[in-house]
């Protein structure tokens, strides 16, 4: 099996994503992707002038090999080629989520039943890991308030908490012992509810391949990569704050927040810089990764040092 999809059109096409501002050329191509045949959601023109001027950065995406070929997914090894050479391996169809915890509408749902009335749409967005590295990726999804508001948490839910799906036959780096499985995540409500956080099907266009967390992923531009936890198989809706993998691996350098800050170094190096993949030049890091004035007024009042 190839180590990742070869894309239907050329890497030209994929970095000058303009030219997908037509509606009838996405809706074409949507419609050859089978998205809105088999799952009834709705879809808006790629780049529409206001989620652009809301949500998307206007800087050169990663191209879409250094976005499929150069990956975290520890699940699958610690190599960053160890996605994109084993993540086949995993099965995405059928797929299923648990939602449980302080909701009204818990169950176990089908992925085709969360997406039918939910809106994708496009949004570039930066992603800033902790090891100095950036990309820029044009994810498709949907808020993940959207989901959120369709379960129902009642009153005692503050946090609302991930799981990676557990399958260590085909998910090789399970079987190690490096950290607990399943890989969890979480996040405060009031961060879960904000428009920027979105539960990503696709990149590019496409769908999403396993080593970039198929089918289901999380994504929060303004944390470090970490964050968005991938391939979900559970939301729980919680009273206290859940406890993270990294932050059970080592809770001195990764904390439950994690927000992308050039002020807070990690243990054993400094967060001031990145080099974007595909480029030689480090450039200085954003605070909350460019994305402060969205999203500053969440913390507001908070030693970000601290809580970091």
């Amino acid at each position: 099996m190839p180590l990742f999809k070869k894309p239907d059109i050329t890497e030209n096409d994929i970095t000058d994503y303009n030219i997908y501002k037509n509606r009838r050329q996405f809706m074409k191509t949507a419609a050859g992707l089978g998205i809105i045949a088999t799952t009834g959601m709705a879809i808006q023109p790629l780049f529409s002038q206001s989620t652009k001027k809301s949500f998307s950065t206007d800087e050169k995406p990663t191209s879409f090999k250094d976005i499929t070929s150069y990956c975290n997914f520890y699940e699958f090894g610690t190599k960053k080629t160890d996605p994109s050479e084993y993540a086949h391996e995993l099965q995405t169809t059928p797929w299923t989520v648990d939602i449980d915890g302080e909701c009204d509408k818990p169950g176990t749902y089908a992925l085709e039943d969360l997406l039918k009335p939910v809106t994708i749409e496009e949004r570039i967005y930066r992603l800033r890991c902790v090891e100095g590295w950036s990309m820029v990726i044009p994810w498709m999804g949907f808020t993940l308030a959207d989901l959120i508001k369709r379960v129902q948490p009642n009153s005692n839910a503050k946090y609302v908490r991930f799981e990676t799906v557990y399958d260590p036959d085909a998910m090789r780096g399970q079987r190690s012992d490096m950290l607990e499985w399943p890989y969890v995540e979480g996040l405060r409500m009031d961060e879960a509810m904000h428009p920027l956080t979105i539960l990503s099907t696709g990149l590019y266009g496409k769908d999403l391949l396993n080593q970039n967390g198929a089918p289901l992923r999380l994504v929060i531009p303004w944390k470090y990569g970490f964050k968005s936890i991938k391939s979900i198989a559970r939301i729980s809706f919680t009273e206290t704050q859940p406890f993270n993998s990294w932050q059970q691996f080592s809770p001195e350098e990764y904390g439950f927040y994690s927000n992308v800050n050039p002020e807070v170094p990690h243990p054993r190096w400094s967060q001031s810089k990145e080099r974007r993949i595909g480029e030689f030049m480090k450039r200085d890091t954003l605070m909350f990764n460019g994305y402060a004035e969205e999203v500053a007024e969440l913390y507001a009042g908070m030693d970000l040092k601290r809580y970091f």
